[in-house]
């Protein structure tokens, strides 16, 4: 039996005084005018820890820096082609980080940012999450319900396992 070859990437639950989650904008090329929203974060090195993987990408991505290491809030495995370039699908593990509101600008020019496929980032509210109805998606699909759990109950004992 051959063992699935999945992406291994870190991502942030980044949420302001407000609740509100901070999310990138991603335009992916195929099926193409696919939009996803989903956490900042990105794939983890060869060598490279969890957490170190984390404050890297939010440096690079957002400018956010993190000194603390930031509890381990979901954990979700998608195995299904099409989710990472040369994998079998990806594990996407996600960390929250509480925040005062900021303007995202990382270290990445907007070209290092289109060739990561993101045009954009916002702050959400989760009711407006909850009510969304346009063709955008979001990652997970209904990430409002473990956002409106995480927000309500804090950090959960073990990380919540989340679908797609």
């Amino acid at each position: 039996m051959s063992s699935l070859n999945l992406r291994h990437s870190v991502r942030a639950v980044v949420l302001d005084e407000n609740d509100r989650i901070l999310l990138c904008r991603f335009a992916i090329p195929e099926p193409a005018g696919t939009v996803a929203w989903a956490a900042p974060g990105g794939g983890v090195e060869r060598d490279e820890t969890a957490l170190a993987a984390l404050r890297r990408e939010l440096h690079e991505e957002v400018g956010l820096t993190v000194d603390t290491d930031p509890p381990h809030v979901w954990h979700q495995q998608v195995v299904a082609p099409g989710h990472a370039a040369g994998y079998d699908g990806v594990v996407n593990d996600y960390f929250l980080i509480r925040t005062a509101s900021f303007h995202p600008r990382g270290a990445m020019s907007d070209d290092e940012l289109a060739a990561e496929n993101i045009d954009g980032f916002r702050w959400w509210q989760l009711g407006d999450i909850a009510d969304y109805r346009g063709s955008e998606l979001f990652s997970p699909r209904d990430l409002a319900s473990p956002l409106a759990a995480l927000i309500a109950g804090g950090v959960p004992g073990r990380p919540v396992s989340l679908g797609l």
